[in-house]
């Protein structure tokens, strides 16, 4: 229920500009999305006496001001497209542009009991240079790609050197956000704790301790959610639908699942189970699945217990 004793704000973040909403109220502003328009919007906000504040996550662009609301100490919360979406659909709203966003937003806000905590300041840096790694990533799979379909040699050989170029590129970045991560002492430790997995190398520790921060700190069933890689039932009444994944981390899941191909062949436990599903009659992919889950909240344990990753499998 939407709590109308509590002045909100709603931010729509555009690429140039923030279009602001107050609820209750009709109060609208547009400004600038720079240091003179976040001046602006501080002096709005006090304005209006907003107890808290509301933004949508686009696609980066809103990074720079959420790092400016974070040093205030009015509350704030960086809000999921996928929330607002179906928050729209239930208040049976079509119509879209960036006041009615901002008006939605701070709506939304409003109905929240509790925010949700904005990120870490610690993983500003790291998250932008992961994601640069990444990058990187896609460049060399596009490369190889043309290279394959290439035909004449002179060709194929600019394509080669391209791609050994990328890698080397690739190679000095990962060693660089390895030595940033090891700036601070406890995220080494985790980042230590997640190596010791076997199939778990250090480009796929990097992502979680980045892309994930919550292990050691949630439940299994809260961080197989937060990867994308928990199961939805859906069942109604005698119907019983086959259950689903959905959400989550888009990067962190994609990397997850490359892990747990690696895992379900190398790592004597989640190999057994990955075994144990195929002779169940589980397809391949439902028992990749099923790893990448497992795996999760295998790192999310030892996070939690700090200690080091050791086998159950005894071979016989």
């Amino acid at each position: 229920m939407t709590d109308d004793s509590m002045i909100c704000a709603g931010i729509d973040v555009g690429k140039s500009h923030l279009d602001i909403a107050i609820h209750p109220g009709d109060a609208r502003l547009r400004v600038a999305y720079d240091a003179a328009g976040l001046k602006r919007l501080d002096a709005f906000l006090q304005e209006h006496d907003v107890k808290r504040v509301g933004f949508e996550a686009s696609g980066g662009y809103e990074w720079r001001l959420m790092v400016h609301l974070r040093g205030k100490k009015r509350p704030a919360a960086r809000l999921q497209p996928a929330q607002l979406r179906y928050f729209a659909r239930s208040r049976l709203q079509r119509a879209k542009n960036d006041r009615l966003d901002a008006t939605l937003i701070a709506v939304f806000t409003a109905s929240l009991k509790t925010l949700p905590v904005l990120p870490d300041a610690r993983f500003d840096r790291l998250s932008a240079e992961l994601t640069y790694l990444e990058q990187i990533e896609q460049q060399i799979a596009l490369v190889k790609t043309f290279a394959e379909t290439a035909v004449p040699d002179i060709v194929k050989r600019r394509h080669a050197r391209e791609i050994a170029r990328l890698e080397t590129c690739r190679n000095a970045h990962m060693l660089r956000l390895e030595k940033l991560v090891r700036g601070d002492p406890d995220l080494a430790r985790r980042l230590d704790l997640l190596v010791s997995i076997k199939g778990i190398g250090l480009r796929s520790a990097l992502c979680l301790v980045i892309r994930m921060p919550e292990l050691g700190h949630a439940g299994r069933n809260e961080v197989a959610a937060l990867a994308g890689v928990a199961p939805y039932d859906d069942d109604s009444g005698k119907h019983r639908g086959r259950r689903r994944i959905q959400g989550g981390r888009e990067r962190l899941r994609k990397s997850l699942f490359m892990r747990a191909f690696t895992a379900s062949r190398h790592n004597p436990d989640l190999a057994a189970f990955y075994k144990r599903l195929r002779g169940n009659g589980k397809e391949h992919l439902c028992a990749v699945i099923a790893v990448a889950r497992k795996l999760v909240i295998l790192a999310n344990t030892i996070l939690t217990r700090q200690t080091e990753w050791t086998p159950k499998y005894v071979k016989g």
